[in-house]
């Protein structure tokens, strides 16, 4: 296996620290984003989004990519296109042969079979009304239909037993007469013709099932190097993947001032608490309190949070090497946040990067607006389908201390990225009346598929032409495609971790504050009792407009996912745009 370097890897840990716990899978190689590399050949949508955000708008810096490589999964999003697009003109190409042979015929078809296709779009909407009048709509397809149906096999037969009468010869459709005898032309080319269009819809859904079973099967995914997404040697792509893969894992994030935790998921109960420094009476007449700085600490919380990668004891060093607990992989690191905004261009972010440890020094006692210092803690659970981050800031101001802890979730890849495998073996090993069976079913939206994929292409690369975003000033990330590909919800097993990742984490910040605190000489129950009070349930900071800030520590999942998939914390803005 090809090793993979990560740029600007932390000194204290990085992905893990192996006499300390034992480290992650290389984001690169994750399974969460094998199933993001999956989801770019099964959902449209979802790869256009993903394109559009790393491709098409090149100004903006990638969003930090936790548990995965974004890079890998544009690779396969050209990919999927550029196979896409070949098929959509295949599929154009049949119906527009078949016309020609079927003198027309083939053409009656395609005002019903579009009609079919807003019927199934209607049906999407999960709307009553719109329910039912797709229901409508399909009954009144599938009568026009058979109506048309009716009429050219009545007129193909009648038009024959006109031409027996009179003695005449076979029938061709590049005979000379063959303007002349539309109805029999139809009546024996309709089937076969039709029969071709279906077959390359099968082929289509058949090459989507093999490329996923093969290119995308987990022991095939592990080697990066043999990853045929990743030959592909377009100067555009391969100036991105750069980028891509300098941003993505740095210290340094270039951030959005409207979704500065982009990339990390949805907020979880983020909270932040204040107190007064006041000395400690046992501390005698000839002693005082020793200041505390931020660095100091975070010094003192950071080796508390690595023991968490150590194991119980459990008899033996081999029974200790065999548990299986996720807390064993946790990541321990700082991270400073920028805004993208005054960049001149973004390839100055990689100069940037290359001033984290003056930029971390400066940021973590100034506890300023824009450049923040962060300690970040991250536990990638389920092979990375449940990613928690917590972001930790301490400042003193003015004999007072404040403690922010920010936790963030990536919740579990949708199902049917996740169910790729299982739907790839299903279909493939199915009989040949079953893959005929689901390609007659799809065929009459092939059509409106087709032009749709073929539009969508065109679209892509008239923005990348015309819109000028290559020379654009840097922009921070407006999405994360991870987060795009995220559920809305997990399962109690995912729940149940994740409240045990983040009490965890939380219990070892307290802590470590609070032993700081006590050492050089300051009061601690205060901090101590209220930190308690504040994690367990109690009071959450909340957002002016409807966040997804849980309040009054009673709910487990956000109630408010508009940072997600759709939009981001701008009210709706659109990642699409020029």
């Amino acid at each position: 296996m090809t090793e993979i370097p990560i740029p600007h890897q932390p000194a204290d840990g990085g992905w893990g620290d192996p006499s300390a716990g034992r480290s992650p899978v290389h984001p690169s190689l994750s399974e969460a984003g094998r199933f993001l590399c999956a989801g770019t050949y099964l959902d449209a949508g979802y790869r256009d989004r993903v394109i559009d955000e790393l491709y098409v708008h090149e100004e903006r810096i990638v969003a930090p990519s936790y548990g995965y490589d974004a890079s890998r999964v544009l690779a396969h999003a050209l990919r999927a296109r550029r196979a896409e697009l070949g098929w959509a003109a295949g599929v154009l190409g049949a119906w527009f042969v078949g016309s020609l042979l079927t003198g027309g015929a083939l053409a009656v078809l395609v005002v019903p079979f579009l009609l079919l296709s807003l019927a199934d779009w209607l049906r999407a909407r999960n709307v009553p009304a719109l329910r039912v009048l797709s229901v409508a709509l399909r009954i009144y397809v599938w009568w026009l239909l058979v109506t048309l149906l009716a009429v050219l096999g009545f007129g193909g037969f009648a038009l024959l037993g006109v031409l027996d009468g009179m003695g005449g010869s076979a029938v061709t459709p590049f005979s000379p007469s063959g303007a002349d005898l539309t109805g029999a032309v139809a009546f024996w080319w309709l089937p076969v013709v039709f029969a071709a269009v279906v077959t390359v819809v099968g082929l289509q859904r058949g090459h989507v099932f093999r490329t996923i079973a093969t290119d995308l099967a987990e022991g095939r995914y592990a080697d990066h190097a043999g990853d045929p997404a990743e030959s592909f040697d377009g100067t555009r792509f391969q100036r991105i993947r750069q980028r891509i893969r300098a941003e993505q894992h740095a210290p340094m994030i270039m951030y959005d001032v409207n979704d500065p935790f982009c990339g990390a998921g949805d907020p979880y109960r983020p909270w932040q608490l204040s107190v007064e420094l006041r000395p400690r009476e046992d501390l005698g007449p000839d002693r005082k309190p020793t200041p505390v700085t931020n660095a100091h600490i975070v010094q003192r919380i950071v080796p508390l949070l690595e023991r968490l990668r150590v194991p119980s004891p459990h008899g033996s060093p081999e029974a200790a090497a065999a548990v299986g607990d996720r807390m064993r992989e946790l990541v321990v690191d700082e991270c400073v946040f920028l805004p993208a905004s005054g960049l001149p261009h973004r390839d100055t972010a990689q100069v940037v990067h290359g001033q984290y440890a003056g930029q971390r020094a400066a940021a973590i006692e100034e506890g300023g607006e824009r450049r923040r210092h962060f300690l970040r803690v991250r536990v990638g659970g389920w092979d990375e389908n449940l990613v928690v981050t917590v972001f930790v800031r301490v400042h003193t101001q003015g004999g007072m201390m404040m403690l922010e802890v920010a936790p963030h979730v990536l919740l579990p890849v949708r199902t049917a990225f996740h169910n790729a495998d299982a739907d790839a073996q299903r279909y493939r090993n199915n009989s040949g009346f079953g893959k005929a069976v689901w390609a007659l079913r799809n065929t009459p939206g092939s059509l409106a598929a087709s032009v749709a994929t073929l539009g969508r292409g065109l679209a892509s690369w008239w923005r990348i032409a015309t819109a000028g975003h290559g020379g654009a000033r840097p922009e921070g990330p407006w999405v994360s495609v991870r987060d795009l590909a995220s559920q809305d919800n997990g399962s109690l097993f995912h729940l149940m971790d994740l409240d045990r990742f983040l009490k965890t984490i939380q219990d070892r910040v307290v802590g470590g504050v609070t032993v700081a605190l006590h050492e050089a000489g300051w009061h601690t129950e205060e901090f101590a009792q209220r930190a308690v009070n504040v994690a367990e349930g109690g009071v959450f900071i909340q957002s002016v407009n409807g966040s997804a800030f849980s309040v009054g520590g009673s709910n487990n999942t956000n109630t408010n996912t508009n940072t997600k998939r759709g939009g981001s914390a701008q009210g709706g803005r659109s990642s699409g745009g020029n």
